[in-house]
């Protein structure tokens, strides 16, 4: 399979060419057998990766394809690196990616832009691919803007609401702050170690001691990138407005992938991070404090894809508190079923704005428990599985990240429990309030609700079998397991977790903190249960009163508004200063100057071209002694 590496990404890049540029004249089951059938055989050759990597010991392969940019001392080829880290996300992009694919078949049918919608899929995972396949950060670099602008593609793919194209704009705009940071990051990457092959700069930067100022200031470089892909505080509103996009392209880019981009680059460089203590410090605060906040928004959200964009940015603190922590493989593992779960709940929030004939307030829902009998089901497991209930793929990877911020520090462990009992609640609020009870929608919507397609629903119990299974290949060892996806990574992690973690807990004490945190998570279940079933409470409709803080929760901290006063507005008012000051006075006026002085000694001049020989021979006579005077001087 290694020889088949080159592969995996241009099968989709292929798929995106055919769609492309023959979509129109091909049948939309061509399509999505095109676009499907590319993905599944970069996901096969993955899995056979993965499987030659077990048997070989999980040892890193670089295959060099061609020489690409050769200037002076400057060498960067063209090539990939195939390691556990590089396989691990793989399969998760194409496995996951491939369902989804499926999944979109059936919910993009009627669409009249279904093929052009496939081809802008097939090129996001061409990008992610060469994202986590290069070898160097340049090839990152390169995958990293090619999923931003497939992002802006995807988000504002009905692009006649103009409210969908600002979004897609905006997504963009805070993207390239972010990828500011990370290309200074690289350059300086390339100054210090002189070179950006991953190979030789992190066998160069063993030998650098720990907390030396470069390395602070190029993994706060590296974060930067990863705060504006992965949405992080401050750079975090771009990914509520994204669900613009079809629903799909939520559980796609900003559930499974893309977001993961910055956790992928930070546990990709995790030799840098290891030795900038100070921002490991930052990069825990922040994942922490992107929970809470981000969690806290959820509670107060109406709008079922707006809860779950707000878990999504929750759920990426925690795994930049993994990475905070130095607990790489703890992040990876959240990646990973994240990845089922959120997935899974985006899919079928699709399933339930199908059947409710494109509404997505949850306060018009209630009831279809009957009606989408599949939804019901995997929605569920999705919502036990986000909720950290054991067995369930969550509970596994959420347990480890807590248990090693108690081992750093208690607060950390108490703010990502109450963190944890938030999402708990708003997952469920959303879950009870979607599902049970009478139907609050109108009498056309009642009559509409059916089961989705096959296409769908197939995808959808794919990824709930997932989520039942998939926190088993990070059983800890407190539970009787060996935590294989721990053992896999160990090339990787070994010596910059040795390095960074700190002193593992007790089984009695992990016991304890798995027990309390369960029985906390259980008892907020049952209150919401309580809340919206049994006194059958829902939230206020737009006008009633509230109070003045779930006000200011309901409308996400004005964030936005803070931003459009302090920064948009501002900016704006200079750049209009600008426009009229500079541009219309001095630029425009020196170039109209110019144009006149030359319309001007043209008119002028024009006369003595009257045609009379004598003038000319005198001209002449006058130009040859004028030259033979400055010529002897």
């Amino acid at each position: 399979m290694i020889n088949l590496v080159w592969l995996i990404p241009v099968l989709p890049l292929i798929g995106f060419l055919i769609i492309g540029l023959y979509g129109k004249k091909l049948s939309k089951n061509l399509v999505g057998v095109i676009a499907c059938g590319t993905v599944l055989a970069a996901f096969i050759i993955s899995a056979g990766l993965f499987f030659e990597s077990l048997a070989a010991g999980a040892k890193p392969v670089t295959i060099n394809l061609f020489s690409w940019i050769y200037a002076g001392n400057l060498n960067i080829p063209f090539s990939f690196l195939i390691d556990p880290l590089s396989i691990v996300f793989l399969l998760i992009i194409t496995g996951v990616g491939f369902l989804i694919h499926l999944y979109s078949i059936g919910y993009m049918h009627d669409d009249e832009g279904f093929s052009r919608f496939f081809a802008y899929l097939n090129l996001f995972i061409f990008f992610m691919l060469l994202l986590v396949m290069g070898s160097n950060y340049l090839i990152m670099f390169v995958g990293w803007e090619g999923v931003g602008l497939c992002s802006y593609l995807l988000i504002g793919f009905w692009f006649k609401n103009t409210a969908y194209n600002n979004a897609a704009r905006k997504a963009f705009v805070m993207n390239r702050i972010g990828d500011l940071g990370f290309l200074l990051g690289i350059i300086l990457i390339y100054i210090t170690f002189g070179s950006i092959s991953y190979s030789e700069v992190f066998h160069s930067a063993r030998g650098f001691a720990s907390d030396q100022s470069v390395m602070t200031v190029i993994t706060l470089l590296l974060f930067v990138g990863a705060i504006g892909k992965s949405a992080q505080i401050p750079l975090y509103t771009w990914l509520p407005d994204a669900m613009a996009g079809p629903t799909p392209v939520s559980a796609l880019i900003h559930a499974a992938t893309m977001v993961t981009a910055g956790i992928y680059m930070i546990a990709r460089s995790n030799i840098l991070f290891t030795l900038a203590p100070f921002t490991m410090e930052v990069v825990a605060c922040v994942g922490i404090v992107t929970a809470l906040f981000a969690a806290t928004i959820g509670l107060a959200q109406n709008d079922i894809k707006k809860v779950l964009a707000y878990s999504t940015v929750s759920q990426l603190g925690y795994m930049f508190l993994a990475l905070g922590l130095g607990y790489f493989t703890g992040a990876v593992f959240h990646v990973a079923t994240h990845a089922f779960f959120k997935a899974l709940l985006f899919l079928g929030a699709g399933s339930v704005i199908h059947a409710m004939s494109g509404e997505q307030d949850i306060r018009r829902m209630g009831g279809l428990k009957k009606a989408l009998p599949i939804t019901f089901f995997t929605f569920a497991v999705g919502t036990l599985a986000i909720s950290g209930i054991p067995p369930f793929a969550g509970f596994f990877s959420k347990d480890e990240i807590l248990a090693h911020a108690f081992a750093a520090s208690p607060l950390l462990w108490f703010l990502g429990l109450l963190g944890s009992v938030m999402t708990a609640f708003y997952m469920f609020r959303l879950f009870y309030l979607t599902f049970f009870r009478d139907f609050r929608g109108t009498e056309k919507q009642k009559h509409h609700l059916h089961e989705s397609p096959k296409t769908m629903t197939i995808p959808l119990m794919v990824l709930a079998g997932l989520s039942v299974v998939g926190g088993f290949m990070g059983v800890p060892e407190s539970l009787g397991g060996g935590h294989a996806l721990k053992a896999f990574l160990a090339p990787v992690f070994a010596d910059s977790e040795m390095r960074s973690l700190p002193t593992e807990l007790s089984a009695g004490t992990e016991y304890g903190l798995m027990a309390f945190a369960v029985i906390i998570l259980v008892s907020v279940i049952l209150f919401a249960r309580n809340l919206y079933l049994n006194r059958a409470q829902l939230p206020a409709e737009e006008g009633e009163e509230i109070t003045p803080l779930h006000k200011v929760v309901y409308n996400k901290y004005y964030v936005d508004e803070i931003y459009e006063n302090v920064i948009t507005k501002p900016i704006n008012w200079i750049s209009e200063q600008v426009y009229k000051v500079i541009d219309l006075r001095i630029v425009d006026s020196l170039v109209n100057f110019v144009g006149k002085t030359v319309n001007w000694s043209s008119a002028t001049l024009r006369y003595i071209q009257a045609g009379n020989i004598g003038f000319y021979i005198f001209a002449m006579v006058l130009s040859i002694i004028l030259i033979l005077f400055l010529k002897s001087l």
